[in-house]
């Protein structure tokens, strides 16, 4: 129960709401104790005195009590779901909020699957126990303890009947609680597990269908399902178990009150009226029991999943803004890597960067090369901090960019990736994304430079045009063209392309560089660009080229002197242009 209590700081600002509520609870449980009073009243001076004047009178109390009753449930009501749904929301955004800080070390032990089932899964059974909290879960424990009161005031010998059974529940409640919170956290993870699969299936679903693998990935999914079962089966066969013995040792309670109660009402001990009354009080004391038994399954999943929400909010990002962060007056875009290595956070074996060192200048394009899996992509996420080294340092304008401010660093930073991700929104709002101040022809001169302009035009609706989840509706290179105009509205001072030419053809990739150069002499004029590229027909007019092969800077120059002095350079550049021993090419010119 630590796990929920520490979440319940969420209900904070509901406070007012959930005070009211629970007043309002203790006055329905007051309610609802007197009509066994009542009752015997009727009984004792009205029935048995042959009063109808009392039973009148009293019958009218009662109908004005339970009419009281009800009033008071529907206010409860009313604000017990107000408080719990504005809980379960601020909850969701805190969670968002965290995931937003998350770096890329901490989405990768989190996967998207994961923190879907946490913000939605999660947060939907702590809500529900925080409204059960305002309702039946703090009624149950005062309805309890108004009954015993008034049990022992009515009948004490039965009032010893109830302590004895006490016990022998509580230990019921333990025993069934200890065995069903990790049998609960199980669950959760299967469904984890399931919903990761089913995220899979569906975000793949072309590649499912185009390389007919539906039977596999259905087998996948139903191998993820079934285990889901067998766990939410072993829960439901122990509250299976659970609620009946409950109910046993409440019904033994009764039984054991009738035949006490009986007995003592035909010795002279007790009328008729009380033996009604300590029954009825004993009802109440014992099925709120019950009542509360039953949440242990609820309350156990909830504790179990909060547990799991905790573990995000908890977790630390592992790029953090240090203390007295930097903003400088007059960026230029000089990034340089000094003796830089890098591990990814749980991994063994060979460093994926090894002493990489380099400079780009502002307004030089450097360009990074090399095999798949030599460290390209990694290398440029350590600019805009998306990572941190592992030993050496990242400087920007010769400051380290662990000592500035991560929205300043990254406001200077434009980045468009090969896989470009568009949000279900129009396109020019995708363009605008990262300057929502940019104005219309800013927006166009930016896809006029990415070579997309003519493509939106002819679209139904142009600019406003809505793409689908995730670009869905567009090609990869219509995409990545999209994700160019992004980067290019922000102005940056130094734009990253990550491999985002590779959907294109070389003709329209030849018109991108020309109006890339164009527009970045015009607007900003030292824009520093990092391009890593697979194609080498995309790096051969580059400032300077970096050759990296399993995490090593191997050579650096410009083409015409890498054609020269590397080996490895010249292997990829024929590789890639076409060259043969047998018959030499144009292109095998070109790579020497």
């Amino acid at each position: 129960m630590k796990s929920l209590r520490r979440l319940y700081v969420f209900l904070r600002p509901y406070r007012g709401r959930s005070i009211v509520a629970l007043l309002l609870l203790v006055a329905m449980v007051g309610a609802d104790l007197l009509i066994p009073r009542l009752t015997q009243r009727i009984i004792d001076q009205g029935i048995g005195a042959r009063d109808l004047r009392v039973v009148t009178e009293t019958a009218l109390v009662m109908f004005v009590a339970s009419l009281l009753s009800a009033v008071f449930a529907l206010a409860n009501n009313s604000l017990s779901v107000s408080a719990a749904v504005g809980f379960g929301a601020d909850l969701r955004a805190a969670l968002v909020r965290k995931v937003q800080s998350f770096s890329f070390g901490n989405l990768d032990r989190l996967k998207t699957g994961r923190l879907i089932v946490r913000a939605t899964s999660d947060v939907n059974a702590v809500q529900m126990i925080v409204l059960l909290s305002l309702r039946i879960l703090t009624r149950g424990p005062i309805w309890v303890l108004g009954a015993v009161v008034l049990l022992v005031l009515t009948s004490q010998r039965l009032a010893l009947l109830m302590a004895a059974f006490v016990p022998l529940i509580a230990v019921l409640v333990w025993f069934f609680g200890r065995k069903a919170r990790p049998l609960y956290l199980r669950v959760q993870q299967g469904l984890d597990r399931l919903n990761t699969v089913l995220q899979e299936n569906l975000a793949g679903v072309r590649v499912v269908k185009a390389f007919v693998r539906a039977e596999h990935e259905a087998a996948r999914f139903g191998e993820a399902n079934e285990e889901l079962m067998t766990r939410a089966t072993r829960v439901a066969s122990l509250m299976a178990v659970f609620l009946p013995t409950m109910l046993l040792a409440a019904n033994l309670a009764i039984v054991g009150a009738v035949w006490i109660g009986g007995k003592t009402a035909l010795s002279g001990g007790m009328t008729v009226g009380e033996v009604v009354a300590a029954i009825n009080y004993l009802a109440f004391a014992l099925f709120p029991l019950l009542m509360l038994a039953g949440m242990i399954g609820p309350v156990a999943a909830a504790d179990a999943s909060a547990s799991r929400i905790l573990e995000v909010l908890d977790a630390e990002p592992e790029v953090r803004q240090a203390a007295g962060a930097r903003r400088l007056s007059a960026p230029r875009g000089r990034v340089a890597f000094e003796a830089v290595s890098f591990r990814y956070a749980g991994t063994e074996g060979e460093p994926v960067l090894s002493d990489v060192s380099f400079v780009a200048e502002p307004g030089e394009t450097v360009a990074v090369v090399g095999a798949t899996g030599s460290g390209k992509s990694t290398l440029i996420h350590l600019v805009p901090r998306f990572y941190d080294p592992t030993a050496g340092r990242v400087t920007f304008d010769g400051v380290d960019v662990r000592e500035l401010d991560l929205r300043f660093l990254r406001g200077q930073i434009a980045v468009a990736l090969q896989e470009a991700v568009l949000f279900r929104r129009s396109v020019r709002d995708n363009i605008r994304y990262g300057r929502l101040d940019a104005t219309d022809e800013a927006v166009f001169a930016a896809a006029r430079a990415a070579q997309v302009h003519e493509f939106v035009e002819e679209l139904p609706e142009g600019y406003d045009t809505v793409v689908g989840q995730r670009g869905v509706t567009l090609s990869g290179g219509q995409r990545q063209r999209i994700a160019i105009a992004r980067a290019l509205l922000v102005q940056p001072k130094v734009l990253i392309l990550d491999d985002s030419t590779s959907a294109l053809d070389v003709e329209t990739e030849v018109r991108l560089q020309d109006a890339l150069d164009r527009l970045l002499a015009e607007s900003q004029g030292s824009t520093t660009r990092i391009v890593v590229a697979q194609r080498i027909s995309t790096v051969l007019l580059a400032d300077r080229i970096l050759v990296l092969d399993q995490g090593r800077v191997v050579a650096s120059g410009s083409h015409r002197e890498l054609l020269d002095e590397s080996d490895t350079y010249r292997d990829i550049c024929r590789s890639q242009l076409g060259a043969s021993e047998a018959r030499p090419t144009a292109a095998e010119a070109r790579c020497g």
